[in-house]
């Protein structure tokens, strides 16, 4: 370790609560004088290219790297062959939706969210069934050292989000990066970030899938929205649709 080297770790998991969480928090408490790098690489690519960054440099900081298993079986967490051959290691990753979109469409942002992690899976699918285009979700792939530059130009794209803008994080108040971050956002860009996200808890985790996943869906919809319903035609396409199904299917067996 203090030669550098690398030290993988778990997220939070939501299940069982002496292993539901690597404490993020501690390891930016020991943050100072830019003495390490602690990173949470949400995608194929970025792993890759942090990795290639730290055995690349010519000098040599711890790296801590928030690595929740769940990201190995999520179909969503890709990257395309030209991401690992074109790009590079991003410490603040713009969103994808509105990266490179006119002015005019970035204009109807009316909310920006910050994250990192996992998490940014959660929120992209909750914009997505709630039918939300107002909505811009940013990751800080890097939060120590914090690319500062990056973050505000993040922030202007969006003019009339100004005002609301919001971390979100999936572990308790007390836990996770929102403490680094809403200091880092007061001393370094003058504003406050206001939290999304569970209540302050003494641990970790619930240790029940169920209420880990009650607890989701509370934030999500405080973030983002509740997820939209569908209307009764829609409804009706659906259930005639899966009755064809399962019909076949008791074809095909007899």
């Amino acid at each position: 370790f203090a030669a550098g080297g690398l030290l993988g770790l778990l997220g939070l998991l939501g299940l069982q609560r002496r292993v539901s969480s690597a404490r993020l928090e501690r390891f930016l408490k020991l943050c100072g004088r830019n003495n390490m790098q602690v990173c949470c690489p949400t995608t194929p690519a970025q792993y890759f290219h942090m990795l290639r960054r730290q055995v690349l440099r010519r000098f040599r900081k711890p790296l801590i790297v928030m690595t929740p298993k769940s990201l190995l079986r999520l179909p969503a967490c890709q990257s395309a062959v030209a991401e690992l051959t074109d790009s590079t290691f991003h410490e603040v990753i713009n969103d994808p939706m509105f990266a490179n979109a006119k002015p005019k469409d970035r204009d109807r942002v009316k909310r920006l969210i910050f994250c990192t992690g996992k998490v940014y899976y959660d929120l992209i699918n909750r914009r997505e069934q709630s039918d939300r285009d107002d909505v811009a979700i940013a990751r800080v792939e890097q939060i120590y050292p914090l690319k500062l530059d990056a973050i505000r130009e993040v922030i202007t794209s969006y003019p009339n989000a100004a005002e609301d803008v919001v971390w979100v994080q999936e572990e308790p108040q007390n836990n996770g990066a929102w403490g680094h971050m809403a200091l880092s956002f007061r001393e370094k860009l003058g504003m406050d970030l206001p939290y999304i996200g569970r209540e302050t808890n003494p641990s970790p985790a619930t240790g029940s899938p169920k209420r880990h996943r009650e607890e989701l869906d509370e934030f999500l919809t405080e973030a983002i929205g509740p997820v939209k319903k569908q209307d009764a035609t829609e409804k009706g396409k659906a259930t005639k649709k899966t009755a064809s199904k399962a019909k076949g299917k008791k074809q095909v067996a007899a």
